[in-house]
């Protein structure tokens, strides 16, 4: 495991910790950080699994399954979904993904999607886990695409592929945790760490 930071404090942390810490620039997402650490590892990693900082309960399991999916010859970006919880499709904290009939992505958003004519949350709703998995080819790709549109209005770097018509594979995960990205979604995670759970 590679810690990717540009936090000094965050990479003395994790060599506390007994982990590799590569420093670098501050790039504009996750993703874009850790093509750059990739890019001096060596022995160069065969495929990268990017799991960010705010999924600190993540299962490994959901960590195998991913790499599982990368064992695809075909798959060059793979990431995770479940299914969404009450009251998570409303929320733009939760991203929201719909994928095609072969398992790959058509879009992300934190708006509710897809839409449900009927009133509430449709039963293929899903919500996107916050990991992602590489070839190492793909991730050096993706730090050379330039961001679009899209990627700039919602804040998610992965529409970035979408956008320069790439594919990225969905897989179901049973991995039940969540992002940590407000106050409240802090002292949960904070709350289940105490508990042992």
């Amino acid at each position: 495991m590679v810690v990717a930071t540009d936090d000094e404090r965050i990479a003395m942390v994790a060599r506390d910790a007994g982990a590799d810490a590569v420093m670098t620039g501050p790039q504009e997402t996750g993703t874009d950080r850790v093509a750059e650490a990739a890019r001096v590892l060596l022995p160069r990693p065969g495929i990268v699994v990017n799991l960010q900082g705010d999924e600190p309960l993540i299962d490994p399991l959901a960590v195998e399954t991913l790499v599982a999916a990368m064992q695809h010859g075909d798959v060059e970006m793979a990431t995770l979904a479940r299914p969404l919880d009450p009251g998570e499709w409303e929320r733009p904290e939760v991203v929201k993904v719909v994928t095609d009939l072969n398992g790959d992505a058509l879009y992300f958003s934190r708006a509710s999607i897809p839409w449900s004519r009927g009133g509430g949350a449709p039963s293929q709703a899903r919500a996107h886990v916050g990991m992602y998995g590489f070839t190492a080819g793909f991730l050096e790709r993706f730090a050379t695409l330039p961001r679009g549109r899209l990627e700039r209005e919602e804040a998610l770097e992965q529409l970035r592929v979408l956008e320069h018509g790439l594919r990225i594979r969905v897989v179901d995960t049973s991995y039940r945790g969540f992002g940590v990205d407000t106050p409240h979604d802090l002292e949960r995670a904070r709350a289940l760490m105490a508990s042992g759970r």
